[in-house]
């Protein structure tokens, strides 16, 4: 018989969540009240010092980490969540924050829950992160040797409950700046190597936007500031790369590096080009257990499981790249990154179900 969650606590506690300003790099107010939350259900709490928060709901083995991130994305401050037919929304001029703050509030509720009603449960190691929408900072400067759970699931996805993230991408970046050489424009343009014409160069050379299946490829950033009447000294290219094999991703970068290098000999530019690795990518095959454990208890709940691969890089990126299994799973946030972000109820107290029925040990 399933536990019923406290629809009615469950809203009020992530609409309360919501108003608290946590964009990235400001998540202390945020950390504090989810610290709090735990420390009253009894859960031995810690904030480590890039502002994580991980709390132990004591059970039995095997141990599960439920992860969710507490920053969001600008504009973030002074959220007002609205409720029209059971949609969750804000006035329009920040988003609401349900990415993530939809996760955090499933995974609190699911342990108040399961520690009420007094529930045989598995032991849950929470991990709430900072900085995941910069880079999964918090998750990269986790201490994994403080964490004994070997799988994870990840509440922070778009698309209804019960949707599960089984791959996504790796990303790499690449930061170039064009060393060309001034000259007056109108005078003397054949003594000047234009940083811009390289760049340009350089990029219409590239292969970018979609790929393959797998592989994407983007321009974020040409920038090259001066006066009409001066061949260009300097420009600055900033781009990304993204797939879900890791050799496809190897050969996406290299490929962008060469065409830079290729230009600037031919322009007789100089190139500073820094590749640095953001996160590493991850597939799960289609018979892996854990993927096969969340699906049954969506099933159990009468919530039908899609199984999918995103676009996008997520805190499991890094807990798989640590040896830590991790599946990212939907919470119904829609919109988001923007002023229409929204999430309906009906999603928000589904989230918590699934939560719950991963940490209850009841015999089905």
């Amino acid at each position: 018989m399933e536990i019923s969650i406290n629809r009615d606590r469950l809203l009020k506690n992530f609409l309360e969540y919501t108003a608290i300003d946590s964009e990235s790099g400001n998540e202390a107010a945020m950390a504090s009240r989810v610290a709090a939350d735990l420390e009253a259900l009894g859960c031995p709490v810690r904030t480590d010092e890039t502002g994580n928060v991980t709390a132990l709901f004591a059970g039995e083995a095997p141990a599960l980490i439920m992860c969710a991130h507490m920053d969001t994305v600008a504009p973030g401050r002074g959220v007002r969540p609205v409720i029209t037919d059971g949609v969750i929304h804000t006035d329009g001029s920040t988003v609401l924050g349900g990415d993530d703050k939809s996760g955090i509030a499933a995974i609190v509720e699911a342990i108040r829950t399961a520690k009420e009603a007094g529930l045989p449960h598995r032991t849950i190691e929470a991990v709430f992160t900072v900085r995941e929408e910069t880079g999964m900072t918090g998750s990269k400067a986790l201490d994994y040797e403080k964490l004994s759970a070997k799988e994870a699931v990840v509440f922070d996805s778009g698309g209804d409950a019960g949707k599960i993230i089984t791959a996504a991408p790796g990303q790499t970046k690449i930061r170039a700046e064009i060393k060309g050489v001034a000259a007056h424009a109108g005078v003397a343009p054949e003594k000047g190597v234009s940083a811009i014409q390289a760049g340009a160069a350089a990029i219409s050379a590239m292969k970018l936007l979609r790929i393959d299946g797998e592989t994407t490829a983007n321009i974020g950033t040409f920038t090259a500031v001066g006066a009409t009447n001066i061949v260009s000294p300097s420009a600055f290219i900033e781009a990304e790369a993204r797939s879900r094999d890791n050799a496809k991703l190897e050969a996406q970068t290299k490929h962008m590096t060469e065409c830079l290098e290729n230009a600037c000999r031919r322009f007789g530019a100089e190139l500073d080009c820094r590749v640095s690795v953001s996160y590493k990518g991850y597939a799960l095959p289609a018979d892996d257990p854990l993927t096969a454990a969340v699906e049954q208890a969506c099933r159990r709940l009468g919530i039908v499981p899609v199984t999918a691969a995103s676009g996008g890089g997520s805190d499991a990126n890094v807990l798989n790249a640590a040896g830590i299994k991790a599946v990212v799973l939907g919470t119904g946030m829609d919109k988001v990154h923007t002023t229409s972000e929204r999430i309906t109820v009906k999603n928000l107290e589904d989230t918590a179900r699934i939560a719950l029925e991963l940490m209850t040990l009841r015999q089905q």
